[in-house]
């Protein structure tokens, strides 16, 4: 029997599993599913869930069920390449005929001294209810720093501000606009609708250290109840280690087919994977569907697909607290009520059809 190991039930780990199950999984080949956590979590709620807008168990959905899978709970320490064989955290190796490393992603705090130790995290649902319980704690009128204007950090600003309107919050960026990554006029909505909420942008930031409670922008220091750290990724510290090539971001260069180059029986999917489009569960899962092509040619040992089309994503959409939005679909910037209503619905099937 081959055993196909897919460490992280993430976006793309579910895929696969999805794809193959429970249908075009040879009889000759068994799956093992190692991940922390004896649940799949929907990552991109996060934000709600450390803001205290939605519960833990509304960000659980559970994995499939089948007699071909096992599954290992467990922390990741290492990968054994040459033996073919992943280290767990006070558990035996699991060895592994393929291997697809889909261990996503951590905190990236660009060597600032302090951020590490002193700010709260939105990266993985663990961190997130510790985020939440210093979040709820806080008492009328405390200062929120979030530092990063990205997706996670203007969703967790929106929702925060919304749940707890007393609350003062600051939300730091290193460019003239936040949301970077989009068009000009969806950046602009977003920061009037952050004005017309009482969040202060603070624009041009330049975090230089972190203590306890103190956040220091261009050295001089702004006193905070709590401080968020959203400000960047990196790849998980099992990938980072490990003796492979990679990007400039840390991320492991692959073939076509998405394996290593010098070993066909490795894959890297999601954050971990270096691909021409900025880490994402759309991306993750369109990669995934790839690899379980690979895979099912290879184990039929027939001839490998030479390449395949770029992955196509649909858009990206942001909330607003509960009953705003904004984004892109088919590269047409949209907001208000609609963007909102379209992520909630997107969030609904997803859950439907996975859980």
């Amino acid at each position: 029997m081959k055993n196909l190991l897919i460490l992280g039930g993430g976006y793309g780990g579910m895929r696969m599993l999805h794809k193959l199950l429970p249908n075009q999984l040879p009889d000759d080949v068994t799956i093992t599913l190692v991940d922390r956590n004896p649940y799949h979590c929907l990552k991109t709620e996060y934000y709600a869930l450390a803001a205290g807008t939605i519960s833990d168990q509304h960000i659980r959905v559970a994995f499939p069920e089948d007699p071909r899978i096992k599954n290992v709970y467990g922390e990741v320490t290492g990968i054994d390449l040459e033996n073919k064989a992943v280290l767990i955290q006070g558990k035996e190796p699991v060895s592994y005929d393929d291997l697809v490393i889909g261990l996503g992603c951590e905190d990236k705090y660009h060597n600032v001294p302090g951020a590490d130790k002193f700010t709260y995290s939105i990266q993985t649902i663990d961190k997130s209810r510790r985020t939440y319980q210093a979040l709820g704690n806080l008492g009328a009128e405390a200062t929120v720093a979030i530092v990063g204007a990205g997706l996670s950090g203007v969703e967790l600003a929106s929702e925060l501000i919304e749940s707890r309107p007393d609350l003062k919050i600051k939300l730091f960026d290193r460019g003239d606009h936040i949301l970077s990554a989009f068009p000009t006029r969806l950046s602009v909505y977003v920061e009037e609708w952050f004005v017309s909420h009482g969040v202060e942008i603070v624009s041009n930031s330049n975090i230089t250290a972190v203590e306890e409670n103190i956040l220091y922008n261009h050295g001089t220091a702004i006193n905070c109840d709590v401080i968020v750290w959203t400000a960047g990724i990196q790849p998980s510290i099992i990938v980072r280690e490990m003796d492979v090539e990679k990007d400039t971001q840390g991320r492991v260069v692959l073939t076509p087919q998405h394996h290593l180059p010098n070993d066909n029986s490795v894959f890297v999917v999601g954050d971990c994977a270096s691909l021409p489009h900025a880490p994402s569960a759309q991306l993750a899962e369109g990669q995934a569907e790839q690899i379980v092509q690979v895979l099912l040619k290879k184990w039929a040992n027939d001839p490998l697909p030479e390449s395949f089309p770029a992955i196509k994503l649909k858009g990206i959409l942001g909330s607003l607290g509960k009953k705003h939005g904004f984004g892109l679909v088919a590269d047409r910037a949209i907001t208000g009520r609609v963007a909102r209503l379209l992520k909630s619905g997107i969030l609904w099937m997803y859950k439907h059809h996975n859980g």
